[in-house]
């Protein structure tokens, strides 16, 4: 999620998307699974709270890279 990419249509949105949800399930899915299968409660509770967390800032940069230039309300 480092590199600036266009986004000039649907088609290059549903791009990203792809590739941001293969990123995150392979980082902090993978994490989830192994807190699942060999940690306790709260280990799954942190594991799956990255996953939201990562999930969200991937939205809220999709997000403002569409506000980007616009004047505020």
């Amino acid at each position: 999620m480092d590199d600036v990419i266009q986004i000039d249509n649907r088609g290059d949105f549903g791009l990203w998307a792809i590739e941001i949800a293969k990123q995150i399930v392979s980082e902090q899915g993978f994490e989830l699974a192994r807190a699942a299968r060999d940690g306790s409660e709260e280990d799954v509770r942190v594991a799956g709270n990255a996953l939201g967390q990562a999930i969200t800032n991937a939205m809220l940069e999709v997000y403002d890279g569409l506000t980007e230039g616009l004047p505020e309300e």
